[in-house]
């Protein structure tokens, strides 16, 4: 008899803490963090045979880390971003620019470069990779050739993954808000281009501007943390369509810049690009994507809530990446 109330005590007192600790885990927070990886840029000249090109890879990650450092999850995407100009010099006016991951099958790496998996999904693959790892785990993924060693290689991840670790990297050191572990990842790029023809005086330019809207999103379908980003390169050439841009320059992000952007020093506004951007973020926290769709007024300013918040600047690219889908 006292074995068996030492064991309904014993059961008593386990059950309780069964329930405990299903409670902190549904309730465990993690952190957020957003990156973006800037490739250098590369162009060529163009002839009387082919336009000259331009291209620039952004590789976009977010993710969320536990107390103990180790990632909980994952999301990448890359921007591969290309344009082009003439002999003569004129700006050639590109059509929809899609990421890799939109792309989806119609990138083509299995019908036509061989490969048992397509980009998107090898992407998939490298995410699941690096869940339940540190930052220094993750970086020693990266083997000769920037392709992955063969844990990468085995789950199915065969492409180059050294532009993912850079942007996971930055990612994983700007983690810093919390939210739900049980928060859905998101990363979404709308690029915009702006061309101008070239002349005997000035030389053209076709510029990418390239958007970005990382996000934690709660079961609610509301966003739970925000990052907003903008990589802008300008792809110049002369009057007869040779490459003047210096692709030895790094290109950084206009949150990488900070104060170097120089809004406040050059431009007489009251706050730096990223403040703007942040404060852009935190008018996204609690909204639904339609919600943020109204964030944007016809001019392409913040509404007046945002406006007063300290977002002066333009606002409609920021609004497209996060509406994006």
């Amino acid at each position: 008899m006292r074995k068996f109330l030492a064991i309904a005590l014993c059961l008593l007192m386990v059950i309780p803490a069964v329930f405990v600790g299903c409670a902190k885990a549904d309730d465990a927070k993690v952190k957020f963090g957003a990156g973006v990886y800037v490739s250098a840029p590369s162009a060529t000249d163009a002839t009387e045979d082919k336009d000259g090109t331009g291209k620039v890879d952004v590789t976009v990650a977010a993710v969320t880390v536990d107390q103990d450092g180790k990632i909980v999850a994952c999301a990448l995407d890359t921007a591969s971003n290309s344009v082009s100009y003439t002999a003569d010099g004129k700006a050639v006016a590109a059509g929809e620019f899609q990421t890799k991951y939109e792309i989806g099958a119609n990138y083509n790496m299995v019908a036509y470069g061989g490969a048992a998996k397509e980009w998107f999904e090898q992407a998939d693959a490298f995410e699941a990779v690096v869940v339940g790892k540190t930052l220094a785990e993750v970086k020693a993924l990266v083997a000769e050739g920037d392709k992955g060693n063969d844990e990468v290689i085995s789950a199915g991840c065969t492409i180059m993954i050294a532009e993912f670790v850079g942007a996971i990297e930055k990612a994983y050191n700007a983690a810093t808000v919390e939210v739900e572990a049980k928060a859905t990842l998101k990363v979404n790029v709308a690029t915009e281009q702006t061309c101008t023809d070239a002349n005997e005086d000035k030389d053209g330019t076709n510029k990418v501007t390239v958007n970005v809207f990382a996000a934690a999103v709660g079961a609610d379908g509301k966003i739970a943390a925000a990052s907003s980003d903008c990589v802008e390169v300008s792809f110049t050439f002369d009057a007869n369509g040779a490459a003047t841009i210096d692709t030895t320059k790094a290109v950084l992000s206009k949150r990488e810049q900070g104060a170097d952007y120089g809004m406040v020093a050059y431009g007489g506004s009251a706050k730096e690009w990223f403040e703007q951007a942040d404060a852009f973020d935190a008018a996204c926290v609690g909204k639904t994507t339609a919600e943020i769709a109204g964030l944007a007024q016809e001019d392409g300013k913040g509404n007046a809530d945002l406006q007063a918040a300290g977002c002066t600047i333009t606002v409609t690219g920021f609004v497209k990446a996060a509406t994006k889908h």
